[in-house]
């Protein structure tokens, strides 16, 4: 799985762009959200999901950990694919459908084109526990912060420590909410991708 790309904006369109990584140029779906962040020959990272179909490998690209948690949870509703899971972020802000599930608002999510009356019911009854819980919606209120252009801040040690930790093995929406935790604990600015990396592995041994 293709979990994260770092790379030069070569192209931009309506709802995809091309990546160049190291002369490799990939075509990347993205909502509009994101494009709203990227500009071509700026430096750019994005979170990716790769879905893979029988006549084609799709990527897409999302600028925030939030927009692409919506976007897996999204896709596991039935009769919801990537197409449509697009369509939503595109058209309203990861916190905002939390909301409109939370109070389940058929009038706002069916204004979201491409979502019928059938849809929206589906995906309230599909997430309406999950938002409720706050497990798998948890990054929607504090996860706007990108691993963006040029990061020579702690985002890109950040990012690296991602990088790193799916490498091991690890999901992307189980690593995140670690890595936050520990940039709250311990102040992003003091730490090295490697003391990301080992508290990391601490929190996962002990299961907090």
């Amino acid at each position: 799985m293709i979990g994260y790309l770092k790379g030069n904006v070569s192209h931009l369109f309506a709802d995809y762009c091309f990546i160049d990584v190291q002369g490799v140029g990939y075509r990347v779906h993205i909502p509009l959200s994101t494009r709203q962040q990227l500009s071509v020959g700026a430096t750019a990272s994005l979170f990716t999901y790769l879905n893979v179909r029988e006549d084609a490998l799709l990527l897409f690209g999302f600028f925030t950990v939030a927009e692409y948690d919506l976007f897996m949870l999204l896709v596991s509703v039935s009769g919801v694919g990537p197409k449509v899971a697009m369509g939503i972020l595109s058209a309203i802000a990861p916190t905002d459908f939390q909301r409109a599930i939370a109070q389940k608002n058929l009038t706002l999510l069916t204004k979201i084109s491409g979502i019928g009356k059938k849809t929206a019911e589906r995906l309230i009854l599909e997430l309406k526990d999950k938002v409720g819980a706050g497990d798998e919606l948890d990054s929607f209120a504090g996860a706007t912060m990108p691993i963006n252009s040029g990061a020579a801040d702690g985002s890109g040690i950040m990012a690296e420590a991602l990088q790193a930790l799916l490498a091991l093995g690890y999901n992307q929406s189980e690593i995140m909410p670690v890595l936050r935790k520990i940039s709250q604990k311990n102040g992003e600015s003091s730490l090295t991708t490697e003391d990301f990396i080992r508290q990391a592995l601490k929190e996962f041994a002990t299961g907090r």
